[in-house]
């Protein structure tokens, strides 16, 4: 599995903070801090190399408090990205609806908290019950519709 990470200036402490603490993330932006700067266009790239291989890669988008990286991320077919604020929702997120990407609000979460989000990102898996299963297929249908 492929990870990778990106942040607006609002996430990008944190996002420098997890790739010293995980050796498996690919950054996708920014390398640098830019005040000011636009979280859409790291959501883009972000996808963008997920799409790429998109069964194998997971992302991790990281800005004030989780929502804007989450709603750009949401906008891409194929993408299935929440807002998380603890490892046990995280954990539920994942083995519920099989998120693929996880939107972070930095201001909110210390950093302990946030690696241990990680860590299980990284670690659960979902589990294809029949109720999940249906469900997301119904998202799929929503997702390919002309609304």
């Amino acid at each position: 599995m492929k990870y990778f990470i990106a942040s607006d200036h609002a996430g990008f402490e944190t996002k420098e903070l997890l790739k010293a603490s995980f050796e498996n993330l690919i950054d996708t932006g920014p390398k640098e801090f830019i005040m000011g700067d636009d979280y859409p266009d790291y959501v883009f790239l972000l996808v963008k190399n997920m799409k790429k291989d998109l069964p194998n890669s997971k992302g991790i988008l990281i800005c004030k408090n989780g929502a804007g990286v989450c709603i750009a991320a949401n906008k891409f077919k194929g993408i299935r990205a929440a807002a998380t604020f603890s490892k046990n929702h995280t954990s539920s997120l994942i083995s519920d609806d099989n998120i693929n990407v996880i939107c972070l609000p930095s201001e909110y979460l210390k950093p302990d908290e946030i690696k241990q989000i990680i860590q299980t990102f990284q670690t659960e898996e979902f589990k294809p019950e029949n109720r999940h299963l249906r469900r997301l297929g119904k998202v799929s249908i929503i997702e390919n519709s002309n609304l």
